[in-house]
This record gives C-alpha cells, structure tokens and sequence, in this order.
C-alpha cells in the first residue's frame, strides 16, 4: 500500500494520472507497472520500486530549484503574473527582469510584488524555500521573447510567449459559411494521374466558390513514404513540416513546357496504357502513381542542375533560405539507400549524422526540388483562396510516422519508448495503439515548443482554418508504453495554456481559424478552454442521432463547424443502411447476437430522425427516400447557428462506402478508395447542384429558417 501511495504522489508530480474515469463513467486505476514504466520514460530516476521514495525526493527536489517555469505566458495587454520558487537565502532579493523580444530589443525593469497572492513555503533537505508571486507590469509585444530574471547575482531564464487569448476570428458578417470536404488523393479530373493533385483541388475551389462556397476542407497533405519504408496514412506523415510530393501536378512545373523529351517520352503508348490504366483503377495505387510522377520529375532536376539559368538561380535560393528542407532531403536519400526505418540505421546516422556518402547527391535534390515545387503549388493556390476564392480547411494531424524525419531529427520533442493511443471502450474493447511516439512534455518546453510552431506555421501559410486533430492531447494525452497493452495505458497530462498560447499566436499572424477536434468523450474542461479561446468545436449530426423514440437530435451549439460525418465514421449512405454495423460484425468487432441489438438501434435512429425532420417541416411522410432525407437533414443544420457548415461531398451522390474505417490496416483499402465520378461530371450532376444550391440560400439567410 505505501509503494502505491508513493507511485501515485510521484505520478502527479510528473503529471500522470494515475486513475481516469472511462466512457461508462467508471474510475479506472491504470497498472502500477504502466505507471512505472511512464515516469521512467519521463526521467523519474527509479529502476526498481524499492527507488520511488528516493525519486520523489529528487523530483520534489529538482521543482523547488526550477525557481521560474521553463515556460510562461502573457495573455493580451494584462500584467505578466510570475510564481517563483526561491530558497529562502533569495526570498527578500529585489527581483529585476530583462525581456529580449522577438526582434531582438530588450525591456528591464524592476518586478512587483503580486499583494493579493500569499506565500507557501517548503523545507527540502535542510533548504527552506518560498515561494513569491512576481508582476511585470510592461506592456509586451505579442511574439516569442526570452525572459531572464536577476535576483542577486543569480540569472534565471524562461521562454516567454505573448500571445492574444482568443484566437483570430474574421469580422462578424451576415451570411454564414458552408463549405465541401474530401481528400485530395480520392478527387480526379480528366488530367489526373491516378490520384488527385494540387491543381485538381485548385479546381475544386473553383466548382465549390462558383456555388457560393467559402470554405475547402481535405486530409493532411503532408509527406508520406511511397516506396519502402510504405504507409500512405494521411494521419502517418514522414513530416508535418513538408508537402507530399504525390500531389505534384506535374504538367504545371516549366520543365514540362520546355522538355521536348519528356512530353515526347509522355505521348508513348507504353506511358499512355499505364496512365490510363491508374486513372482507371477504383483504388489509387499509391507506389504506382509515385513512380510515374517521379519518372518524368527526375530528369527535370538533373536539367536544371545541369546549366545556369534563371530558374536554377530560384532554386538555388529556396536551397539557401531552407536550411530544414536540405537536412529532409538529405534524410530521404539516406532512406531511400537504405531501404528500411532509421532506427536500423548505423549509429552515426540513427543519432542525427548524415555525411555526402550516405546518400546519392541526386536523390538528395529530388527532395529538395519536389519540396520547392510543392510549396509553389501551394502557394499559387493560397493567394488564389486569399483573394476571394474558399479558402483552404486544412488538417493538422496529432502525431507522426515513429520512422520519419520528424522523430529522427526532433529527438527531445517526443516520448520514444511509448505510443500515442486510446483505452478501451464499446468500439475499440481492447483499446487503441496508434504506433506514433507522443510528444514529450517538458522536451517541448525546454525548446520553447520550436517544433510544434514550425509544423503549425507550415500549415497556417497556406490554411484560412486549420483543424487541430484529437484537440484533447493539448489537455492530456494516452501513451501505451512499448511492451504494454493499449488497455494497460496511462493518460499524461500536458500545459495546455502553453498550446493555447502559440495557437492563438499563430492564428493571427497568419488570420486563419483554428477548429478543435472535440468529438467523442471530451472533459467539460477541454471545451471550456476552447471557448476561452476562441477554438471551434465540431459537431457531427450521426453522433446527435438519439435512438430513444421521440428525442431530437442533440442541439447544434452555436459557432462549431458542423457535418454529417467524419473521414473516419460511416458515409451518410452508409449509416442510413447500417453498412457500417455488417462491416462490424465481419470484422470481428460485434458477435451475431450484439449485431441484432445494433440493427434495432440504427432503425430508432432512422425512425427519430425522420420524425424530428418532418415536425420541423423539412420532410412529408412521403418523401424519406435517402437522397430526400439528405437534403433536408443539410438544410436543417444550414438552418442552425453552427459557424459553419461542412458538406462530404461524396455524400452527395449517396456514396455507401467510407474512405476509413479505424481500427484496420489492410483488412480494408483505408486512404485509397476514389470518388466514383470525376470532378467534370460532379459539376454536372443536377442533384448535386440542386443541394449545395439550397444550403447556399440558406446560409445566405435567404431560405427557410426555423
């Protein structure tokens, strides 16, 4: 019993929970050997459980001496509130500060004594300490600065962040906007090579502003491995700091224009089958298309290189002013020799060493030139968004791919012996490992959370919104430690207010929205702070579906962005047929008698929905043929105060099959299904047209409102 209590107290002073309640509401205790394993992970200096009083001593011991927080933050024009903890030799030292702000000028002065908060004190070893509340008064900059305070001749230093407490949000207008979601690599036209590009979601702006449309929402769009190592996952990225090089339009790059090699090599017979044949595949074959892509793309950076032009001099400079993107670059050569994750890597090279003869120079600048193009390609696209066009709804995935470049290079920023993942619950009943190393607490911290503000300002350049994924992990996160079970896992709680405060930073330098992904069993506390700071919540209309005769679907809050579904639940089309539940039971995931009970509550759901749709007016006895039923479920969260509406654009023709079903790898072709129709005949579907037509009326305030 003393271990546990011990275990417990030096698990809050590492901030682990050590019991959590799940989604019955119960209060689970997770495994003291989880609990172990987790502060090893995170430093505690204890090999045995017989080292926990002697941990808790060092840690207690290393709080008390921090003096200042590695990190503090300044919320809009109000004084900047300090706690220090001071041994009591420095307790009545006048506490002065130095402010290095972002551009490099500097603020001093003298701290005051915050009167209102009282001290506590705290004897260590024979060392008493105090603690004091400080204030600087100073009007600061919003930004980035550095902190330093003097007491005596001693030097204590912070990372100080400047932030505003509400998120940017765009002047109130009248109208309220509606928007059409899919993924990038399911969309084609008829210049498509087997996978949708930049300039086929260039045209998907287009068809969505022409209809009234303000918004574009896709999956991440960030670098993936294509060849070996392999996973497409958009939620497995190499990178959250670099594009994926797949959606590359080829045909739009100058090289193209100017290789009369290439465009001949492009008019074979031999090209022409296989391009006809990915476009013709249902399933984008991913190493497939990649291959062609980079088939034409190679000779274009060997060309370039090959003479000084004016486009070399470009690309010379991008080289230059990218310093991150030469050691990406360099970093995929050396995996593509290889051939396997970096973690078999030679030493040198698994600890962040790469000379020229690990890698060829020339697969090094395919990288670097794919990177250039990308990001032109976006760019062009923004600036088109930014000048009245949609703008773009941008996906910001929790984690990483454990064998990218983000984890080999950004080694103190993660949790390497642990895996990001959920606890069991009615779904998932052995809980969810979901392979990528979290982000570690204090390793963030202590870097001034450089890396999580480079990967968010990689996606705000480009983004109007930007969706946070599983917002949770800002508040706290599940790590299932390597060797334990998901069901064995530990929830490690984060500073939140830290997140917040770069978010809401980033969010108005770059004026785009941040949306958090709340759905699921979200704390009160989590969408309390997002309202504090202006993040927006989702709403999900198959979760609000109740099964209980009579009962409308839960009220849409005001301001979240609002659908019919998500990337990883059910299509309308899908739900409407309990599709979803036959796919449950093949998969092992319901017995043949929890299949039934599943059915019986699908059709309550079916019947409350109906119900609630035609008391509203939305619907007569007559017309719940699904594509009715559609349409005036659309309209009637049109209706709503939901900032925004987001439209599955795949739900519009009623498409029955999902483009992911979680839980599954290669049981189901998660991320590669296409639409079924090209963007060319979606534009000239009438059903189609007819739907996004009416929700534009209505957001417009020009249709029926209730």
């Amino acid at each position: 019993m003393l271990e546990i209590k011990l275990l417990h107290r030096l698990a809050r002073l590492y901030n682990i929970q050590p019991a959590y309640y799940d989604v019955s509401s119960r209060l689970l205790e997770s495994p003291p050997e989880s609990i172990f394993r987790v502060l090893q992970i995170l430093g505690a200096q204890a090999e045995r459980t017989g080292d926990l009083a002697d941990a808790l001593r060092q840690r207690l011991q290393s709080l008390w001496q921090r003096v200042i927080d590695p990190v503090v933050v300044a919320w809009d024009d109000s004084p900047l509130r300090l706690k220090l903890r001071l041994p009591l030799r420095l307790a009545e030292r006048k506490a002065s500060y130095q402010v290095t702000l972002e551009n490099g000028d500097r603020l001093e002065g003298s701290c005051q004594d915050d009167a209102a908060m009282k001290s506590l004190t705290r004897c260590l070893d024979g060392e008493r300490y105090v603690v004091r509340r400080q204030i600087i008064t100073d009007r600061l900059p919003l930004g980035y600065h550095r902190l330093s305070l003097r007491l005596g001749e001693q030097i204590f230093e912070s990372h100080l962040f400047a932030a505003p407490r509400k998120a940017f949000a765009p002047p109130d207008t009248k109208s309220k906007p509606w928007g059409l979601f899919c993924p990038l690599y399911a969309l084609s036209t008829k210049n498509s090579w087997g996978a949708g590009d930049f300039s086929d979601l260039e045209t998907f702006v287009d068809f969505t502003g022409q209809l009234g449309g303000q918004i574009v929402g896709t999956l991440p769009l960030l670098a993936a491995f294509l060849d070996e190592p392999f996973n497409p996952s958009p939620y497995a990225p190499v990178s959250r700091l670099f594009w994926n090089e797949l959606y590359l339009d080829v045909t739009r790059l100058p090289e193209w224009k100017s290789s009369t090699l290439t465009r001949k090599l492009a008019r074979s017979p031999a090209f022409q089958r296989e391009l006809e044949d990915l476009r013709a595949a249902p399933m984008v074959d991913y190493r497939a298309v990649m291959a062609l892509k980079r088939r034409m793309l190679e000779p274009f950076v060997r060309s370039l290189l090959s003479e000084s032009s004016v486009r070399d001099k470009l690309f010379q400079q991008f080289i230059a002013s990218h310093p991150m993107a030469q050691d990406y670059a360099a970093f995929r050569a050396t995996t593509e020799r290889e051939r396997k994750p970096w973690g078999q890597w030679r030493e040198t090279q698994r600890n962040g060493t790469l000379g020229a003869g690990d890698y060829d120079e020339a697969v090094k600048n395919y990288h670097l030139f794919v990177q250039w193009q990308a990001n032109e390609q976006m760019r062009g696209l923004s600036e088109k968004t930014k000048a009245g066009g949609p703008a773009l709804y941008l996906d910001f995935p929790l984690g990483v791919n454990r064998d990218g470049y983000d984890v080999w290079r950004q080694r103190d920023a993660f949790a390497m012996e642990a895996s990001g993942g959920a606890p069991p619950d009615a779904f998932f009943t052995k809980g969810q490992d979901w392979g990528f190393p979290p982000l570690h607490p204090e390793g963030l911290r202590r870097q001034g959370y450089r890396y999580y503000i480079h990967c968010l300002r990689h996606h705000l350049q480009y983004a109007g919104m930007l969706r946070i994924d599983h917002v949770m992990g800002l508040h706290r996160f599940y790590w299932v430690p390597q060797g334990f079970t998901p069901k064995d896992g530990v929830y490690v709680r984060y500073p939140a207010e830290e997140f917040y405060g770069i978010l809401s930073l980033e969010s108005h330098r770059h004026q785009a929205q941040i949306v958090g992904e709340n759905l699921g069993t979200v704390s009160p506390r989590v969408n309390t702070a997002m309202s504090t700071h202006n993040v927006r919540g989702m709403y999900v209309g198959q979760f609000a579906v109740s099964p209980e005769p009579g009962k409308a679907p839960d009220e849409i809050p005001q301001g979240v962005v609002a659908s019919l579904n998500t990337h990883d639940t059910p299509t309308f089309a899908g739900f409407w047929n309990g599709d979803d539940i036959q796919d449950r039971l093949e998969l092992g995931l319901l017995t043949d008698s929890e299949i039934g009970l599943e059915n019986r509550s699908r059709a309550l759901q079916r019947k409350s929905l109906i119900a609630f749709l035609s008391s509203l007016g939305w619907l007569s006895d007559s017309a719940s043929d699904p594509a009715g039923l559609l349409k005036s479920w659309l309209c009637q969260i049109a209706c709503s105060d939901a900032y925004l509406l987001l439209v599955n654009l795949e739900d519009l023709w009623l498409e029955p099959l999902p483009q992911n079903v979680p839980g599954t790898w290669e049981e189901r072709p998660n991320w590669k299904r296409k639409t079924p129709f090209a963007l060319e005949a979606i534009q000239r579907m009438s059903s189609v047209v007819n739907t996004l037509k009416s929700i534009d009326e209505i957001r417009r305030g020009g249709g029926k409102n209730h």
